[in-house]
């Protein structure tokens, strides 16, 4: 495996919510580089480390008062959502005056981690949100690799193909054996393991729990938890459609996307490029990798899809300072204006529209719309 990359943007966040906020959560899957982050951070400062998976700090912390109140400088906390009731504490502790510690807690972002959060620490938390590497986060910029490969450091370092499909069959194996459970799962892997499949094969598609339910002979309702959980996890994004009274029928239900295209292209057993261009799926993946992307770096931004019965349709509709923002994904040599991008354009009343597709040439369609690079696009947007 090569040498471990940085993260500078996630960083600076980081000591900028240490420095405006008295406690900062770092949420992320397993093994997105929440640990790495975490130490790089506190090798630069005055800090005492916990990691709740480890008997011995975990024994450290079993009178968490008494061990945390009298600590100074950062205190880290990782894999905070094994100890829960430490929440109503670090409450206490972070309402001292004058602030005699700050606290960074690590979690993969469990719904009980969430609602603790956000309900006992509310005011006191900045969140800060990490996944898999960014393009811009690699030393040199190979967009088809981190694609095919996903974001995760272990499965995009890996020295071959074998070698990382191998980490991300292991880290799913291990995912719904071991960390749904303990992140209050109950649900066998086995089945699981079967709906995020199906989920895989709906990638870019628009949800429907009821033919999902049907084909695994469960009620909707289940479908809408195993999805939700997955969600809370980290491993899915539900994508919420926009609508407003705009005189046209729209379509009210949400898209999903595996949100690392690593993870997607396992589900699916798709072991590289070749197989991938030839999957039904591949633009789905692409779209849900650019999707990704552009989000990772914009964590204030709402985000939605929009599309009409008609079939017009947008690919992603930020709503970003003050402006709306569309963003068209195409995988095409070279896009063209289409009539579906002027319906966009004129019924959301955008202020930009940029079409992503994997070239590198930049060029204008018409008045507000731009073609443009993944790598373009993100630079114009953050």
């Amino acid at each position: 495996m090569r040498g471990m990359l940085k993260r500078t943007k996630l960083l600076a966040r980081l000591r900028s919510g240490l420095r405006t906020s008295p406690a900062v959560a770092l949420l992320g899957p397993r093994q997105c580089g929440k640990t790495t982050l975490a130490r790089q951070l506190a090798g630069t400062s005055k800090s005492t480390y916990f990691d709740l998976e480890n008997p011995v700090d975990l024994a450290r912390l079993s009178e968490p008062m008494t061990a945390l109140e009298s600590l100074r400088g950062l205190i880290v906390i990782d894999e905070v959502q094994r100890h829960p009731d430490l929440f109503p504490i670090l409450r206490v502790l972070l309402d001292r005056k004058p602030i005699r510690a700050r606290f960074l807690i690590l979690g993969s972002a469990s719904p009980e981690l969430l609602h603790q959060s956000s309900e006992t620490l509310a005011g006191r938390i900045a969140i800060v949100e990490m996944a898999g590497f960014t393009l811009e986060e690699l030393s040199r910029p190979d967009l088809n690799r981190l694609w095919l490969r996903g974001g995760f450091p272990r499965s995009f370092l890996a020295r071959t193909e074998g070698a990382s499909t191998a980490w991300r069959e292991d880290f799913i194996r291990t995912f719904l054996e071991r960390d749904l459970a303990q992140l209050g799962v109950q649900v066998p892997s086995g089945t699981m393991r079967r709906f995020w499949t199906m989920t895989a094969h709906y990638s870019g598609g628009i949800w429907n729990s009821s033919e999902v339910g049907r084909s695994l002979g469960e009620a909707h309702t289940t479908v809408k938890r195993h999805l939700d959980a997955l969600a809370g996890a980290l491993v899915v994004r539900v994508l919420e459609p926009w609508y407003v009274n705009i005189g046209k029928r729209l379509v009210k239900s949400p898209k999903v996307y595996i949100r690392d295209s690593g993870l997607l292209h396992t589900l699916l057993g798709i072991g590289d490029r070749r197989q991938l261009d030839g999957h039904p799926v591949v633009g789905g993946s692409w779209e849900g990798f650019v999707i990704e992307q552009l989000l990772a770096h914009l964590p204030k931004a709402k985000a939605y899809y929009w599309r009409t019965q008609a079939g017009a349709e947008l690919d992603l509709l930020l709503f970003l300072k003050g402006r709306r923002i569309g963003i068209e994904i195409k995988r095409a040599d070279a896009p063209k204006m289409t009539p579906s991008m002027g319906s966009a354009l004129e019924d959301l009343e955008l202020h930009r529209l940029l079409v992503v597709y994997p070239g590198s040439v930049r060029y204008t369609l018409r008045p507000k719309v731009e073609v443009m690079s993944l790598a373009q696009c993100v630079a114009e947007l953050t």
